[in-house]
């Protein structure tokens, strides 16, 4: 496992949580993202997240199942909580025109604070995997690292 930190896209949270994945098809996403998170907790290594990502997870679940899973965040040292800045903030609105508004400004705010804590991206969003390339962002999907 390599010793660098991460910043774990909501997909891959709501993956696990909302158990998602085709088994038929191979390993279920939801079974990546359990092991991935278990792996990462084993090896003590640092996970990041923001109230950006601590709300757009509980728009997609609701308030009910938020409270319950949110749980995490809170239970495991290797999560720590990150916060943007508004000069990062400014950035991300100008990536996120540039970009026609095809990437999720929450999307976009996941890449910078990975770029800013110098963290391995984590997510299944193709689109964004791609424009991570483009601003020097390691990002990759869950399964590169079990």
């Amino acid at each position: 496992m390599t010793e660098k930190s991460f910043y774990v896209d909501a997909c891959i949270y709501l993956n696990l949580w909302k158990k998602e994945g085709d088994e038929t098809k191979g390993v279920p996403y939801w079974k990546i993202a359990k092991d991935f998170l278990k792996k990462i907790d084993d090896n003590n290594i640092t996970i990041y997240y923001s109230g950006f990502l601590l709300k757009e997870i509980k728009y997609v679940i609701g308030d009910k199942l938020f409270n319950e899973k949110r749980r995490l965040f809170d239970s495991s040292p290797n999560f720590k909580k990150i916060n943007i800045s508004s000069k990062e903030l400014n950035e991300v609105r100008k990536i996120e025109s540039e970009s026609n508004f095809e990437i999720s400004f929450f999307d976009i705010i996941h890449m910078i604070l990975s770029r800013k804590t110098n963290s391995i991206l984590i997510t299944r969003d193709e689109k964004l995997l791609e424009l991570s390339k483009k601003y020097s962002v390691e990002a990759h999907r869950p399964e590169n690292f079990l």
